[in-house]
């Protein structure tokens, strides 16, 4: 259930009307491409972890494709992203349950990042446990939009007033916005699907590792063509792209005449919020434990409860996110956008490492007959298209308005993160002597 549902996150439901604003019908080519990328690079991880299984994942592949500072550079970036995550997630669904319940935002926000912080602390169980019931309220919730809206467009749901399919051309045409257009759209859909790589950090902990994560990399096809181009199929096809407001999918049910629309949809972002935070939570956590037994982190993160829960590693997590929702709220907007902002491409930057990795090993692992049961396609040629696939939206993110702050920013963070990297290691790396200062006769 978490891979089935890794791909379904609040910026699906929320997130998509800024894409579809932005491309017209052709967002659909947008999502095309970004979920293309998204499958060669999981097929890639996919072959990495079924070889060993690792809940640092593509941060200890990087680590022995790459070089230590590499594996030093992605593990602490990915780290600094989904604590990042954590504070953003809690504003959403604090401003969700403050709108179903009331009382201020800030209660809700501590309320909601406590509780999932227990669940993660007791054991790795109820992490999958309250992951299991988040991933199905998700996936019926996408099920039955995509189900009532093909009623809709059949022209058979009963008392709607939409149906069928001319909104794909109308009123300015399926390349509403231009060509261009579809790489701008892309570039925000982009990291709609980040999360998708958490199933091979879970199933690192599962007892059979190389089943779990074959069945997710080979069920990502599908998963990423229903959830996300088939509902965003009816979504252009059913409502005009610019009469869409910030939810694309309450404008549908509330277009097709389903009472309780916003209610409904309040109650699945609320959904996919909690589950991205406890995601956030559970994978910071384990990327930092990993960091720790590789000696890329503080000892005292590698500390575990009697069942096996780095606890240390989920208090250090929760603790920093829950400093950075503090200053969502004490902050100016614009300090915090510029923090948010500095791991705004990290998900292209572990991407390319996955790649990379997976480039130098792949070619390891078939000189020395050494094969897992997933293998990537047409080795190593797609796997060189998507390096310059991913390079190539990195460089577009520069001549882009919107994405040119966070490239730059991203950019900044993984320096500074490269630049310690390359000083720990060859300062762990040199002679003791040298590094005290003594010297010997």
């Amino acid at each position: 259930m978490i891979s089935i549902a890794g791909v379904i996150g609040a910026g699906l439901f929320v997130g998509s009307a800024t894409a579809i604003k932005e491309a017209g019908p052709a967002v659909l080519i947008s999502y095309g491409l970004a979920g293309t990328l998204v499958v060669l690079v999981m097929r890639m991880l996919g072959e990495m972890a079924t070889a060993n299984p690792d809940t640092g994942s593509f941060s200890v592949y990087s680590q022995r494709a790459l070089g230590r500072w590499a594996g030093f550079s992605v593990g602490w970036l990915y780290w600094w992203f989904w604590v990042l995550v954590i504070p953003v997630e809690a504003t959403a669904a604090a401003d969700v349950l403050s709108r179903l319940i009331g009382s201020e935002q800030w209660v809700w926000a501590l309320a909601v990042t406590l509780l999932l912080t227990a669940t993660n602390l007791v054991s790795v169980g109820n992490y999958g446990e309250f992951e299991f019931w988040f991933a199905l309220i998700k996936v019926v919730a996408i099920v039955a939009f995509i189900a009532i809206g093909l009623v809709a467009i059949l022209g058979i749901f009963p008392g709607s007033d939409v149906s069928g399919v001319s909104n794909l051309w109308q009123p300015d045409g399926f390349f509403a916005n231009g060509y261009s257009a579809i790489v701008a759209a892309m570039l925000t859909t982009m990291f709609s699907f980040m999360g998708t790589e958490i199933v091979t950090i879970a199933a690192a902990e599962s007892p059979d590792p190389r089943k779990g994560i074959s069945r997710a990399v080979n069920s990502v096809i599908w998963r990423i063509f229903l959830f996300y181009i088939g509902s965003i199929f009816v979504v252009v096809a059913l409502v005009p792209y610019d009469r869409l407001d910030d939810g694309s999918y309450q404008t549908v049910l509330q277009a097709i005449g389903i009472p309780g629309s916003a209610r409904i949809m309040d109650i699945v972002v609320l959904t996919a919020v909690a589950s991205c935070l406890n995601s956030a939570l559970y994978t910071a956590s384990r990327m930092l434990f990993s960091l720790g037994e590789r000696n890329e982190a503080p000892s005292v993160v590698r500390r575990l409860t009697h069942n096996g829960v780095p606890w240390v590693a989920v208090l250090a997590s929760m603790v920093v996110g829950f400093l950075a929702v503090i200053g969502n709220y004490v902050l100016p907007d614009k300090i915090f956008g510029y923090l948010l902002a500095t791991s705004g491409a990290v998900a292209l930057f572990v991407y390319l490492a996955i790649a990379a990795s997976q480039f130098v090993l792949g070619r390891q692992m078939r000189a020395a007959g050494d094969l897992p049961p997933v293998r990537m396609w047409l080795f190593p040629y797609l796997t060189v298209v998507a390096m310059v696939f991913i390079v190539a939206v990195l460089v577009l993110m520069v001549f882009d308005d919107k994405q040119r702050e966070p490239i730059f920013f991203s950019v900044v963070s993984a320096v500074v993160i490269v630049a310690i990297g390359v000083w720990h290691h060859r300062r762990s790396d040199a002679p003791k002597d040298l590094v005290s200062g003594s010297t010997h006769g």
